[in-house]
């Protein structure tokens, strides 16, 4: 029983036990229901914060993998920035500094530039990094808000960075001011250094060479200034400017070198109503001053214009010298020769012709070497235009000349039987043409002519064409010795103009002509003269030997009437002749004189017989009485003044020689030229 109720209590023991733990066990459970929940909710949330949490490392591996290149592409940005820095440096020390210092300026200016540069370069290659940095940020979802603004921020200034070297060159920028003020430090620099070349209006058409060394040009330094603003300038498209500068400096320091020759009368109008011989004296002057004016002015400004712009090229520099040359006058020059060669034709402008091509002729050199460029083409063709005008010009009117004298055969011949104008006009006119002067021009210029029409130039076509012009001046003389009335002035004309011809020994044309012609025109001179004077005082004077024998005959009284009618019949023939021909002219007055000593020896001896003969009183300062008129001495006297050229009208003193050959070559050249427009 006690061992029942012991296993009793053990059972009920067991039992609560067994019934606390099942309690235990049920809240266990129950606790455990909740906290598996718990568990379960925990557990969601972890998946989710791992989701969320698993790409943070990946993040972080890749940052840190790029943030050296990051670095790298910053890197550039940032000497950018400082290089930024410095160009403000050196900006306010451009805008403090002058040109005073020309080349510190120029260094100045050309580290300005090379920042510039550098920035324009450098700027877009910084700003492609950062921006490319950006770009890479976005695709791989890496921010960092400050970050990516300063990247921004940098971006931004970059490209502000880009435009400034192009800024800087406009109007209003830090370049085109520096600019602008070296385009008037060049400026300056020519007009301190120019001054008018000294020309001399009165000095001789050839030039010495030396003198044009010595013409004032800029210095050797200021010559290096210019041409470091013009090598400066050219890289930066401001040339073109500068070199309006030089060349409006240029020309005007030309005109004021060219103003002291008065050139107005390049501006004269020229038309084919004009005479050569109104225009004389400018031609000589347009030969004088165009020599003057390549040899100092024009040749100055091409030696300038090549030392400022030699490293500029040939071409350019030519360029800018065509424009200098053409302004001041070089194309007024070549217009007012061309204008020469349309006004009328006559002998005088065939000689101002070759005068005109003597001047270019002298000048060829410096023509092609001064306007052989590209740029000249304009004055290369007025000068080729100009030179073929003279050539034809001149041919024209040579070959014409045997026409024109042959033309004047029909005028009347000098009322005075002295040698006509033409004569004289001509004789001294081919004289000119054959002599050392205007042989050689006129030579060549038939050369050029022939050669222009394909035909071959003879030596003799000169000559040849200066003998027709005698032979016709021959022609002339005959005709017009046959329209005189009275034979004697006939003579008195032939003799004249064999004198005139015989004189020509010694001269261009007399070498022509030859010895055995010269002495056959003093032969004939020679024939006239005695010719004339037989049948002028010689008949005269036969009045009074026709009666010697009759004052012999023994009726004095029938004699006595003799006398006096003869002396009559004398002093009347005596007196028409010496008023006949104390209108005649010998022009010679070595041959005048001879006339006179031959007339007074030959007749007047003669005379004071037959006085002697009639004892009638012939001493000299005798009265003659009633039936002789003059004495001796009267007679001589009489004799020994005729034949004098007459005074001019406006005073007593004899006309200059080179104004009476000008006055006779106007009236010749006058009608020349009516023939000439005639043909």
């Amino acid at each position: 029983m006690g061992e029942d109720k012991d296993r009793n209590g053990n059972v009920v023991a067991a039992r609560d036990l067994l019934r606390s733990s099942l309690e235990s066990s049920r809240a266990l459970a129950s606790a455990m229901d909740i906290s598996g929940k718990k568990l379960e909710g925990i557990n969601q949330r972890l998946s989710s914060l791992e989701t969320a949490i698993r790409p943070i490392p990946v993040q972080m591996q890749r940052f840190q993998s790029i943030h050296g290149h990051i670095d790298h592409a910053t890197g550039p940005a940032a000497a950018v920035l400082r290089v930024y820095h410095t160009l403000q440096e050196l900006e306010e020390s451009l805008l403090s500094n002058s040109c005073s210092e020309l080349f510190e300026y120029l260094l100045l200016v050309k580290q300005i530039e090379e920042t510039f540069k550098f920035l324009a370069q450098n700027c877009g290659l910084a700003l492609r990094w950062l921006e490319d940095i950006v770009q890479f940020l976005e695709d791989n979802h890496i921010s960092d808000g400050l970050y990516a603004i300063n990247i921004n921020k940098a971006c931004r200034i970059l490209q502000e960075l880009q435009a400034t070297q192009e800024q800087a060159r406009l109007p209003g920028g830090l370049l085109f001011a520096a600019f602008e003020k070296l385009e008037t430090e060049f400026k300056q620099l020519l007009s301190e250094n120019c001054s008018p070349i000294a020309l001399d209006p009165l000095s001789s058409s050839t030039v010495d060479q030396s003198c044009i060394t010595a013409s004032p040009l800029p210095s050797g330094v200021v010559i290096h200034k210019l041409q470091a603003i013009v090598s400066r300038l050219s890289t930066v498209d401001w040339l073109d400017k500068c070199l309006s500068s030089y060349v409006e400096v240029r020309i005007l320091n030309a005109r004021r070198s060219l103003q002291v020759l008065d050139l107005d009368y390049l501006e004269r109008t020229i038309t084919e109503s004009d005479n050569v011989q109104d225009i004389e004296v400018c031609i000589d002057q347009w030969c004088k001053h165009l020599d003057l004016a390549m040899k100092h002015v024009f040749e100055v400004e091409y030696k300038l214009c090549r030392d400022v712009f030699e490293k500029m090229g040939p071409d350019f520099c030519e360029g800018c010298f065509a424009k200098i040359a053409s302004e001041p006058g070089i194309l007024s020059f070549l217009k007012f020769g061309k204008e020469i060669t349309q006004c009328k034709n006559d002998p005088l402008k065939l000689l101002k012709l070759l005068d005109i091509f003597a001047a270019l002729d002298n000048l060829r050199m410096e023509f092609n070497r001064l306007f052989g460029g590209a740029a000249c083409t304009e004055i290369q063709t007025m000068t080729r235009d100009l030179v073929r005008s003279v050539v034809d010009g001149a041919c024209e009117i040579f070959w014409e000349l045997p026409v024109q004298v042959e033309l004047q055969r029909l005028t009347s011949p000098p009322s005075d039987g002295s040698v006509p104008r033409l004569v004289i006009f001509v004789t001294d006119y081919c004289n000119r043409l054959l002599g050392d002067d205007y042989r050689p021009l006129l030579a060549q210029v038939l050369g050029i002519h022939r050669s222009w029409k394909k035909e071959k130039y003879q030596e003799d076509l000169l000559t040849d064409q200066v003998c027709s012009i005698l032979k016709e001046i021959g022609l002339n003389l005959d005709a017009w010795s046959k329209a005189y009335e009275d034979t004697t002035l006939s003579y008195l004309f032939m003799m004249n103009n064999h004198c005139h011809f015989s004189k020509l020994k010694g001269t261009k044309l007399g070498e022509l002509m030859g010895e055995s012609c010269l002495e056959g025109h003093q032969q004939y001179r020679d024939n006239y003269m005695m010719l004339h004077l037989r049948e002028t005082w010689g008949k005269v004077f036969a009045l009074l030997s026709q009666e010697t024998r009759t004052l012999s005959s023994p009726t004095r009284r029938s004699a006595g009437d003799l006398v006096k009618r003869r002396l009559k019949e004398f002093n009347e023939a005596f007196d028409a002749m010496y008023e006949k021909q104390s209108n005649w002219v010998v022009p010679n007055e070595d041959i005048r004189w001879k006339m006179c000593k031959l007339t007074i020896h030959a007749f007047v001896p003669g005379y004071r017989s037959y006085l002697k003969a009639c004892s009638l009183p012939a001493e000299q300062n005798v009265s003659p009485g009633k039936h002789v008129k003059y004495t001796e001495q009267d007679l001589e006297t009489m004799l020994s003044s005729l034949f004098e050229p007459k005074p001019r009208k406006s005073g007593s003193s004899s006309p200059k020689p080179t104004r009476l050959i000008g006055k006779i070559r106007n009236i010749v050249t006058d009608n020349f030229r009516m023939t000439l427009m005639a043909v």
